[in-house]
């Protein structure tokens, strides 16, 4: 396939843009090669603006659940800016997705919409701190929220493909305040706490990773932080930016029974238009400003484009009644090709999956926290994925990166993705 104007695109770029993108992993900085430049999305697919067509893995990082550019979604934007695109004052919109997604989360009462998940992640550790009056956090090392200094601490996603888990330009005096634990490692949190008692305002994280590669947690684990938090006076944030409407319609908290004090969302919640939520218990989120003296605020927080994309998109989850055993369904015979691909190819690798959440690792090793996913393989790897480029499939350009399937994928694209996995697998 030619690739000529994504090259182009891709040189003019650098000159104006840092690596020429506007987040890291799309540069495929830890694949090699050049990035392809998308035109246009429908549905399962991606079309780059060379004219070559793929079979859309990523979802634009997971937001697109019922597939690219559908129609609702598209007629629920088209409506709204009519209307206008932004006021800078509240609308009817906020208050019917704020209703929407807490009635999925029935221990969280009150929302505020930001514009991002960085935004909830890092509102929601100030509603932590504001509320128990304690300055340290603990989060977990290959756990991604977002790009604000106190998480940049042992990051996964982009971070942790560039070779580099935190960041240049975080102050010392702010890091210092992020504790590091180990994910499915109770007794590393157990070991903070006792260190700081009555220090720890909150801990945060990714219920089911997918920053590091998709990695679930044990059966133990999320209890066990629940006590932890309880016993010591903490909040337990849980960051469904990614898990939220995409493991159930509750997102992790409902499919792993989690009562939370803290939860952030993103993603699904604006069909793809750029959004954040940080919400709770009444308790906590009545520490916010204009209510409490908790401040945060943005111009553009509450978008009406982005509630009505929020807004159509929850309506197709509610009325979709098959949506999550469809996902499941084709995310496991996925899961199964790619395994027997691998096998018949003799390469080792080790496939972690919950529901439409998917990671190749190229390790033999069982994947469950940071340290061994870690040990997988990025250059078998980096192979991998250019030849299923290659075969027009287009997966995350990092082994550091959950793939995402949605409801427009057809039993015939799984087919075609598995073929073309195991041609790949053949190559390596």
């Amino acid at each position: 396939m030619t690739t000529r104007l994504s090259e182009e695109l891709f040189q003019k770029s650098q000159s104006v843009i840092p690596g020429g993108v506007n987040s890291p992993v799309r540069a495929f900085g830890s694949v090699g090669g050049k990035p392809r430049f998308m035109a246009k999305a429908k549905g399962s697919k991606l079309w780059d603006v060379d004219g070559n067509d793929y079979i859309d893995a990523i979802g634009s990082w997971g937001p697109m659940i019922f597939g690219h550019a559908h129609e609702q979604v598209l007629a629920a934007v088209t409506e709204a800016a009519r209307d206008g695109t932004s006021f800078g004052a509240p609308t009817a919109r906020e208050y019917e997705l704020a209703c929407l997604v807490l009635d999925n989360y029935p221990g969280c009462e009150r929302i505020r919409f930001v514009n991002s998940g960085t935004e909830a992640t890092m509102s929601a550790l100030r509603v932590a701190r504001g509320a128990t009056g304690r300055d340290f956090i603990i989060k977990f090392a290959g756990n991604y929220h977002g790009h604000a200094d106190a998480l940049l601490v042992a990051a996964g996603s982009g971070a942790m493909t560039t070779g580099v888990p935190s960041s240049a330009g975080v102050p010392a005096d702010t890091a210092k305040t992020t504790l590091v634990a180990n994910y499915n490692d109770l007794d590393s949190v157990k070991a903070l706490f006792e260190a700081k008692p009555a220090e720890i305002a909150a801990v945060i994280l990714e219920p089911v990773v997918g920053n590091m590669g998709v990695v679930s947690p044990t059966e133990t684990f999320l209890q066990g932080l629940r006590e932890l938090c309880s016993e010591y006076g903490a909040l337990l944030i849980i960051d469904e930016v990614m898990t939220g409407f995409r493991l159930a319609a509750g997102g992790a908290i409902e499919r792993f029974k989690i009562d939370a004090d803290l939860v952030c969302w993103g993603k699904i919640i604006g069909g793809g238009l750029p959004v954040g939520a940080y919400g709770g218990k009444a308790s906590y989120m009545d520490n916010v400003s204009p209510v409490g003296k908790v401040y945060q605020a943005g111009t553009l927080s509450g978008n009406p484009l982005a509630m009505a994309a929020g807004i159509a998109t929850l309506k197709l989850i509610k009325e979709t009644k098959d949506l999550y055993d469809v996902l499941e369904a084709r995310t496991a015979r996925l899961e199964q090709g790619l395994k027997e691909g691998a096998q018949a190819a003799g390469i080792t690798t080790q496939i972690n999956r919950v529901g439409s959440m998917i990671t190749v690792f190229f390790t033999g090793q069982p994947v469950f926290d940071f340290v061994s996913a870690s040990q997988t393989d990025t250059q078998i790897f980096a192979r991998w994925f250019h030849g299923l480029l290659d075969r027009g499939v287009y997966w995350p350009a990092s082994n550091y990166e959950a793939a995402f399937l949605s409801y427009a994928h057809t039993e015939t694209d799984i087919e075609t993705m598995v073929r073309a996995a195991s041609a790949a697998f053949k190559e390596l």
